[in-house]
């Protein structure tokens, strides 16, 4: 199972989701579908995007756990 922390980079960046919605061009449903484990795949653009606004890494917010 994949896990999405981008709560937990955007509180380190104290950056709001709407803030990043706006910073990566994308919905602020749609940064809500990422955030809460509900997306069935993520752009390799969107994700460059947001680690760009988080100045981050993709395995800051990305994470992988056994089922």
């Amino acid at each position: 199972m994949i896990i999405v922390n981008i709560d937990v980079m955007m509180a380190k960046r104290k950056i709001s989701s709407g803030d990043l919605a706006q910073k990566i061009g994308i919905t602020p449903a749609n940064l809500s579908i990422l955030k809460n484990q509900k997306a069935k795949a993520v752009r390799f653009s969107t994700l460059n995007d947001i680690c760009k606004a988080l100045d981050c890494q993709p395995g800051d917010i990305l994470e992988y756990k056994e089922d």
